[in-house]
């Protein structure tokens, strides 16, 4: 077992003490980067650059090697669970995901089979596998899913949404097919997770991208509770170290106090939520994730390093020294000038030395 060179975002997500604020991008490896670009072209396409572990290793590895990132995330997509149910995943250009089938009926569901993680992605175990051997541990190795809730949204709806009315009028008109839905999801993430812990991952991170399209009892019940689910399940444990669990709901920063509740170590935090107000609801019970908004990244140098330096100082306002991950958000973008992310990941390490030195 390789000894991690640079551990401080596990300790931190474990709330034990670091010595500079650890960093990391949602969508580091990404079209902001020529040489990602450039290795999905060869790839031929996105589903090709995400089924082959070697095109999928090298571009979880490019940014770290522009920006002094403490950590790595797998390069996958959320949607490689639907698409192993069968639902025939696929990509237009300059349109999104989407899918050949749709679930819509309690037949539908009925229908699904049930996952294997290790054979039906063995893919990505094989890239999570190939990617922490490559990181021959510079850096902790991050696995992920979509949440069940935010997953149901492209398989009723068959792609993106702005609108979510095929899956609102099920959850309103037939409460009791998304429920069969949604739990036949959560099983399915738990054994896709745990087949990630198992090939490597060290850290994971539940993406649940549209939980803030939800009213408030909603989202308890269709997307809270099934993550709790989920984290019940998860290998919290491998070769005698912890699994931080973390949890980012786009749009949920006014469901801080539930989120405690799912048994996460970690809360990610988009940028409409006051970090200082997170810190204080929390007080201590969860690590923080977050939360620069992801255009700071179009500024200037003095605009980022500003837009940072404030951020840092509202994670340690209340004068603890742990428990905080700098990142955007939500992912970058592609039209950010790659040199953009270097100013924002170095004025962390940098300014926080400031509240941990």
């Amino acid at each position: 077992m390789t000894t991690l060179k640079n551990d401080r975002f596990l300790r931190a997500l474990l709330r034990e003490p670091v010595d500079t604020t650890p960093v990391w991008m949602m969508r580091q490896a990404g079209r902001y980067l020529p040489e990602y670009r450039a290795t999905r072209a060869q790839a031929g396409d996105f589903l090709s650059l995400c089924k082959n572990a070697e095109f999928a290793c090298e571009v979880t590895l490019q940014p770290l090697r522009r920006y002094e990132l403490d950590a790595a995330i797998l390069f996958s997509d959320i949607l490689t669970v639907p698409d192993a149910l069968g639902l025939g995943l696929y990509f237009e250009e300059g349109e999104g995901p989407k899918f050949h089938n749709t679930v819509r009926t309690e037949q539908d569901v009925a229908n699904l089979p049930k996952l294997n993680a290790k054979s039906d992605l063995a893919y990505v175990m094989n890239a999570v596998s190939t990617i922490r051997s490559a990181l021959n541990g510079q850096v902790p190795l991050i696995g992920f899913s979509g949440s069940p809730w935010t997953l149901a949204t492209y398989m009723v709806e068959g792609g993106s949404s702005k609108e979510f009315r095929f899956i609102k009028q099920m959850m309103y008109a037939q409460p009791e097919v998304l429920h069969a839905l949604l739990d036949h999801l959560a099983d399915s993430v738990i054994d896709y997770l745990n087949a990630q812990i198992d090939a490597g991952a060290q850290a994971i991170q539940i993406f649940d991208s549209w939980g803030g399209a939800l009213a408030h009892r909603e989202y308890v019940e269709f997307s809270l509770n099934y993550m709790t689910k989920i984290i019940a399940g998860l290998q919290r444990e491998k070769d005698g170290q912890r699994i931080p669990i973390i949890v980012f709901t786009k749009g949920g920063g006014q469901w801080l106090e539930s989120m405690l509740s799912t048994g996460a170590d970690a809360i990610g935090l988009d940028w409409t939520t006051s970090l200082y107000t997170a810190r204080d609801v929390v007080a201590g019970r969860a690590a923080l994730q977050g939360n620069l908004d992801p255009a700071v990244l179009y500024g200037s140098v003095a605009s980022i390093e500003k837009a940072v330096k404030a951020m840092l100082d509202d994670a340690y306002a209340n004068g603890e020294k742990t428990g905080y991950v700098a990142n955007l958000g939500h992912g970058i973008t592609q039209w950010v000038d790659p040199a953009q992310p270097k100013i924002f990941v170095d004025t962390v390490h940098e300014y926080s030395a400031k509240y941990l030195g």
